[in-house]
């Protein structure tokens, strides 16, 4: 009686490999590219004089000093008086309750976590289940959420708001 032939899967192992060596080298160059992009600052507001300081020193303490500028916000006339502007990729929004008077609050509503959807009738106002907050300090004028929402700090700069 003649045994079944018991064949390797040498195909099937190299091209896993192959796929997986393919997988990890892509990933190796995605994580490069990324620290190349931030050590570059991505190109924005980059190139000042400077550039002999360290970089990381410059965050620590006020921003006299000759350091790079922080990048822009957005700008003091993209912010209705009264109202605001969601900035969704940085999970920011930023506020004008009264004629140059500038805030900044996160954009993650406080009662289950969803981005806030429109800023309106002096409040920053949540989608999912209604919750509304005001321009002013962030507070809940309507619940369900019982906290409010955390203050990013922002300042005016020029024309720009920028994160402080």
């Amino acid at each position: 009686m003649a045994e079944p032939s018991r064949t390797t899967p040498s195909v099937a192992v190299s091209s896993r490999r192959t796929v997986l060596a393919c997988v990890g080298t892509a990933c190796a160059a995605v994580l490069a590219g990324c620290s190349t992009y931030n050590s570059n600052n991505g190109g924005v507001a980059g190139s000042q004089p400077t550039e002999s300081a360290s970089s990381s020193a410059a965050p620590a303490g006020s921003a006299s000093g000759g350091a790079a500028a922080p990048a822009a916000l957005a700008s003091t006339s993209d912010v209705p008086v009264g109202g605001g502007k969601i900035l969704t990729d940085k999970k920011i929004v930023l506020t004008q309750p009264k004629s140059g008077e500038f805030h900044g609050f996160s954009a993650t509503c406080t009662h289950a976590g969803c981005t806030v959807g429109s800023v309106s009738d002096g409040t920053i106002n949540c989608p999912c289940h209604g919750s509304r907050f005001s321009v002013t300090n962030g507070a809940v004028v309507t619940g369900p959420a019982t906290s409010p929402l955390p203050p990013v700090n922002v300042k005016v700069q020029g024309t720009s708001i920028v994160q402080a």
